[in-house]
């Protein structure tokens, strides 16, 4: 030892020179070695000898237990002991005599007892056993942090061989290379890295205390490194010089980088483990190998490792990455005998890891889409858009979500699917990169919505798709998502789309699905159909609408025709909502719309006022009794979001004087009470103001009492909706009596039964003979003795579903229909009925009243009926008298699937209609599809179906198609996926048949009463006489097609000048209101999103009346439930409906003739309280190209000039006018006798006498 310490003591760079040399004359990297070698082969002897000893310890044993295992029966756990086994301690039941083992806690461990509560030895070493296994698995949080702190250190003595060997090579000097002589008190890196040789020498005899086999144990890979490593480390401070040696073998640590990274949860998918695996392999076999090369390359050949060749550790490194990729440039190679050894084995196994391990990477990468990441949100808002995503759907998404006329979208879209996006939405979405983003992935899968930060999104849409072939899977498909999605995260919002509206029922089984959250389910079916069912009652709504809640620009330009620039005017039309001022509180409806359509050029179509619960509900059109509140919302149809602005920003004090509405913008008035106290000294002085009632001669709240040619209430007067060209106009003559308009006597809701008997028989078919009108029964003077208090009734407040959900469970535990025979006993009825807050037992007769509302008076309701009571044969509908009807045109096959035709029918029988006012519908359809839809129609009125085919002529005149107010053809059949254009065959077919039709210059003619059965006893009011011309030609049926496939339209006009890639609704028949598509339905879920009360105006519009609380009761499957009528559900009636009135005659007439708009739209809502939303226009009036078509023109100007010829959109207030009774209830002229036909449910009266006249059922 001293002698080798005196080479080290030389002070001088000459001496240390020369000291070195003499150092480095005598190699000792043998010794090195050695102590690696020798490390492990005395491991391996020891645990040779310790299983060796063991093996004959343990022999003798054995052979007394197998003895004493002959001499007397071996206990086990099923053989029963001498004594019985106590209860466990933990009072479980265990089997008879069974030895059970127990466990008891033993500080933080569980240990097992015998049955006699004895722990038996497990012995120090099992417990360090099992102490060191949990240390180094990687389970626990301390294992965990020891795994990864043995890696990073690994990795640190890595680098300090990197260190060590870059100063290895050409240019060091002699002395400098693998091994040199140093004092290890001087050398830093060796300090480190015996430091860390520790550590690891700790962490290999844990692992080694772990190990259940401790011979394979030190046959490990992980093993050899620390053999190789650690005891050189030692060695070193012995001999004080260091070796390099085999230091690079920690290079193979790397290869546990893929355990380190799925302990800390970075690594989650099979495919990036396994990228992770090869790329950690390829690099360990790489730097290994140079390692190797390094060392023998600077070392020499034996066996006098004199270095003819010294090459830097990097090199080696480059020189490998070329000899394993196989191209072997050759301004690097080996110059030792060994080393080209070594490159010769090391090309068989290196090369095949290469090959092998390059091109699995390659496909690993390859495979990893792009759109794989995680979203990112920079402080936006962002929605998650998933279901069916493909170019058409985003597309048409885009294009209304992020138009130009919504205000600032600050919001983000990102679009979440399974498959990657294809060329054309992959363009469509770089186009839109700063606002959409595309993740490829499954809502289905927990770990894709955290990518894309459901948790965080502002709502969560689900797209379907519309021409799919099984409708009710596609529905079920999205239902799975939205459950999915709420079992994420159960307060997001989430907007659907469903294709049939029974799927909807589905949803509510949903815990956190709370539509008063903001979730909301667009039907298509429901609203599609609701749409074409209110153009049955005015022509070219659906256009409207259509038109009203999609994000449209126009521009208008001299070279196109006129009717174009006025249509494509009304396009650019919008629904939008804001709070109305203060300068608006305390102002009615009426007054509010007026000052916004004169003042601000809004169209102010309804308000959202408070309700009882809490809520808010959205009032269209209300009464006078309805009054602006504070921060009252407001829905408008406008151009842009700013131009509704101005209803938030109008002062009186300011703006009362402007005359430019542009001018309007927001105020500095501070003073807002003072202005909150002047408008409504203003607005009661307005309203107090004789001047303004004798200047119209009316009321502003009161409809008018006009007779001759004038408006009146009775509803019978309702002016025909034309659709005939002007030289064959539809006219209307109408008698009225002089009682017909008084509003005292128009209030009785509830007609009280003549006989019960008769009732039964006209729905039985039976001929009635009406007596004459001269003698009034008694019936009819109870009549008017209960109209007082009725009328009282009605005019209280409305408490809209209030008591509901009470009110809905006692009735239905009465009887749909009253029992056969007379019911003598009307104490029993009102015995055997609760009070429960919703019918009052003192003015309600049971005996004398019949269900005719449903349960929550929104529509009229009949006894339920079998579908054979109303199939009529071609016969039976040629004799029937059917005018003003509905004809559906359905083609569909036995099985096809349901469409729901209760959503078509069902906005036809909205309560505010009076019965007589009810559209008949008659089904040409295949009668056993018709029985499956069935169940849902059977209660309601006035349905006639005519197993039939659409195609056939025969059958359309059996039906007088010439004399409907409109056919509707539907197709029920599943589209062929082979050609999506001819998805439409059938309908377009049947479309060009009916208008190739020619029918005679027939005149349908129904004389009805007036039938109030209120007058006196001396008056007879005359008849209700209602001509009707028919049309001529096949082309002035009014028809609406539905059609899938947008590009169909070009087919159904064959006048027209559409071009096939115009879009939709520039399209004639579309602006004409004669075709409709589900596409347009696409912009209701931006629609929705931007404005949750938007959705609930339209459908209320379309639907009828439907509400939350119906829904509940048709999702119970047993469809419309009748119920009498109480003064809750009758209030019900009182609500808006759409319709038309015409300008060519009635008391708006005066306006036909060049008057304004403006002066139209004041005058209908001073004096009838009817909105006017839109005008409805022939296309072309002059000239020799006159055409029978009409345009839609929404909300025109004010100075737009009138034509007698226009029809006008109007939402007009319910009227309750004279109920109209059926035949047996009126009165009709002497010697008349009507045989009523099917039933009056049919609505049908056929032609058995030789009058002229018969009235309607």
């Amino acid at each position: 030892m001293p002698p080798m310490m005196e080479p080290v003591t030389m002070s001088t760079p000459t001496n240390l020179s020369s000291a070195n040399e003499e150092c480095l004359a005598e190699r000792k990297w043998w010794c090195f070695l050695l102590s690696s070698i020798f490390t492990f082969l005395a491991g391996l002897f020891i645990i040779l000898i310790f299983r060796a000893f063991a093996f004959l310890c343990s022999g003798p044993t054995a052979q007394t237990q197998q003895l004493q295992s002959n001499g007397k029966p071996k206990v086990s756990l099923i053989s029963p002991p001498t004594a019985p086994a106590p209860l466990p301690a933990n009072n479980a039941i265990a089997a008879p005599g069974a030895n059970v083992p127990q466990f008891t806690k033993g500080g933080d461990r569980s240990r097992f007892t015998d049955q006699n509560g004895q722990q038996p030895e497990l012995g120090w070493v099992t417990e360090a056993k099992d102490w060191a296994g949990e240390l180094i698995s990687g389970q626990s949080a301390t294992g965990r942090i020891l795994v990864v702190l043995v890696f990073l250190l690994s990795i640190a003595s890595l680098i300090i061989y990197f260190i060590d060997a870059s100063r290895t090579g050409p240019g060091n000097g002699i002395g400098d290379n693998v091994e040199k002589c140093q004092n290890w008190s001087e050398n830093h890196t060796q300090q480190i890295d015996l430091a860390l040789n520790i550590f690891f020498m700790v962490y290999f005899f844990i692992r080694f205390v772990a190990a259940s086999d401790k011979l394979w144990f030190m046959l490990e890979l992980y093993s050899f490194v620390d053999y190789f490593t650690i005891p050189p480390s030692f060695v070193s401070i012995y001999l004080d010089r260091t070796w390099i040696g085999l230091r690079f073998l920690r290079a193979l640590r790397l290869m546990s980088i893929p355990d380190i990274l799925q302990y800390l949860n970075v690594l989650k998918t099979s495919s990036s483990i396994r990228l992770a695996q090869l790329i950690s392999i390829v690099i360990s076999v790489w730097l290994t190998a140079a390692g190797i090369i390094h060392l023998l390359e600077n070392s020499g050949d034996p066996f006098d490792f004199k270095p003819q060749h010294t090459i830097s550790y990097w090199e080696c490194v480059y020189f490998l990455i070329v000899t394993m990729s196989t191209v072997g440039y050759g301004d690097i190679y080996c110059h030792t005998m060994i080393g080209r050894a070594f490159i010769v084995l090391f090309i068989l196994v290196g090369l095949a890891v290469f090959a092998s391990c390059i091109p699995e990477i390659i496909d690993l990468i390859g495979s990893r889409s792009k759109y794989g990441g995680t979203f990112k949100s920079e402080r936006r808002r962002h929605i998650v858009v998933c279901g069916h995503i493909t170019y058409e759907s985003v597309s048409h998404f885009l294009k209304d979500f992020l138009h130009e006329d919504r205000e600032d979208v600050d919001v983000e879209v990102v679009f979440l699917h399974r498959k990657p996006p294809d060329l054309e939405l992959e363009g469509l979405i770089k186009r839109h990169f700063t606002t959409v983003e595309f993740f490829q992935g499954s809502v289905m899968n927990p770990i894709d919505l955290q990518r894309v930060k459901v948790h965080d999104a502002d709502a969560c849409l689900v797209l379907a798709n519309k021409y799919c072939q099984d409708p009710d899977a596609e529905d079920a498909a999205n239902i799975m998502r939205v459950i999915s999605i709420k079992n994420y995260s159960d307060d997001i919002r989430v907007i659907i789309q469903l294709m049939q509206y029974h799927n909807k029922a589905y949803l509510l089984n949903i815990p956190s699905w709370n539509w008063r959250r903001g979730d909301d389910v667009i039907c298509v079916s429901e609203l599609k159909l609701g749409f074409i069912a209110q153009s049955c009652l005015a022509p070219g709504f659906s256009t409207m609408m259509a038109n009203l809640f999609a994000m449209r620009s126009y521009k208008t330009s001299p070279d196109m025709p006129s009717w174009q620039n006025y249509y494509q005017c009304g396009t650019g039309m919008e629904m939008y909502t804001e709070n109305l001022s203060a300068s608006f509180i305390g102002m009615t409806f009426a007054q509010a719309s007026e000052l916004c359509f004169i003042k601000l050029k809004l169209l102010l179509l309804a308000i959202e006022v408070g309700s009882e619960d809490g809520g808010a509900t959205i009032v269209i059109n209300p009464k006078g009794n309805h009054r602006i509140q504070s921060t009252t919302q407001g829905f408008f149809i406008a151009q842009s979001a700013d131009e509704v602005k101005r209803a938030l920003w109008y002062c009186k004090v300011c703006h009362e004087d402007v005359k430019d509405e542009k001018m309007i913008k927001k105020c500095k008035c501070k003073n807002l009470g003072a202005i909150f106290k002047k408008g409504v000294r203003v607005v009661q002085a307005v309203s107090n103001n004789p001047t303004r009632q004798t200047e119209s001669g009316l009321n502003p709240n009161t409809h008018g009492n006009l007779t001759d040619g004038n408006l009146t209430r009775n509803p019978s007067m309702n002016l025909i909706p034309t659709h005939t060209p002007p030289e064959i106009p539809k006219r209307a003559k109408l008698r009225v009596g002089d009682h017909s308009g008084d509003p005292t006597e128009s209030t009785h809701l509830i007609p009280p039964s003549s006989s019960s008997g008769g009732r039964r028989a006209a729905r039985n078919g039976k001929s009635l003979t009406i007596s004459s009108p001269s003698q009034p029964s008694a019936q009819t003077q109870r009549n008017q003795s209960s109209t007082s208090a009725t009328a009282t009734a009605a005019n209280q407040p409305a408490k809209p579903f209030k008591d509901m959900h009470l009110a809905y469970e006692v009735k239905k535990l009465m009887p749909a229909t009253r029992p056969g025979g007379d019911v003598t006993s009307g104490t029993t009825a009102h015995g055997s009925v609760p009070s429960a807050g919703f019918i009052d037992t003192k003015d309600f007769d049971f005996d004398k009243t019949e269900m005719k509302y449903d349960s929550t008076g929104m529509f009229h309701w009949c006894p339920a009926r079998p579908v054979e009571e109303c199939i009529l044969d071609r016969n039976q509908a040629a004799m029937t008298v059917l005018n003003g009807h509905v004809v559906v045109c359905l083609f569909a096959d036995p099985d096809s699937p349901l469409i729901g035709l209760r959503n078509l029918v069902m906005p036809l029988r909205a309560s505010n209609f009076h019965y007589h006012e009810l559209k008949h519908v008659v089904i040409v359809s295949n009668v056993e599809y018709l029985r499956r839809e069935w169940k849902m129609l059977q209660n309601l009125p006035k349905i006639s179906v005519l197993n039939g085919s659409p195609l056939s002529r025969a059958d359309l005149r059996a039906v007088n198609i010439n004399l409907c107010d409109m056919c509707v053809i539907l197709s029920a059949k599943i589209p062929s996926s082979d050609d999506p254009t001819l998805a439409d065959k059938e309908a377009i077919l049947a479309s060009l048949n009916i208008k190739a039709m020619t029918f005679d210059d027939t005149i349908g003619v129904i004389q009805g009463t007036n039938g109030t059965g209120l007058g006196s006893a001396n008056t007879a009011a005359p008849p209700l006489v209602i001509q009707r011309r028919g049309s001529v030609y096949g082309s002035n049926v009014p028809l609406i097609t539905e059609l899938t496939n947008d590009a169909n339209v070009q087919f159904l006009d064959q006048d027209d000048d559409d071009d096939p890639d115009t879009e939709l609704y520039i399209t004639q028949p579309f602006a004409c209101g004669t075709a409709f598509a589900v596409s347009v339905l696409d912009s209701l879920m931006s629609t929705t999103y931007f404005n949750a009360n938007a959705l609930t105006l339209i459908r209320s519009l379309i639907t009828g009346g439907a509400t939350p609380e119906l829904e509940l009761i048709l999702a119970e499957g047993a469809g419309l439930r009748g119920g009498y009528s109480t003064d809750e559900t009758l209030r019900n009636r009182d609500r808006c409906r759409v319709g038309q009135i015409s300008l060519y005659d009635g008391p708006l007439a005066q306006h036909g003739g060049g008057g304004k708009y403006s002066d139209l739209f004041v005058a209908a809502l001073r004096q009838f309280g009817m909105l006017c939303i839109g005008v409805y226009r022939y296309r072309d009036t002059i000239g020799t190209e006159a055409s029978s078509k009409r345009y839609v023109i929404t909300n025109p100007p004010m100075e737009f000039i009138l034509m007698p010829s226009d029809m006008i959109f109007v939402l007009m207030q319910f009227d309750p006018g004279h109920e109209y009774f059926k035949a047996e209830r009126g009165s009709q002229p002497r010697g008349v006798n009507t045989s009523i036909g099917p039933g009056p449910e049919h609505g049908l009266t056929t032609a058995t006498t030789n009058t002229g006249n018969q009235p309607p059922s």
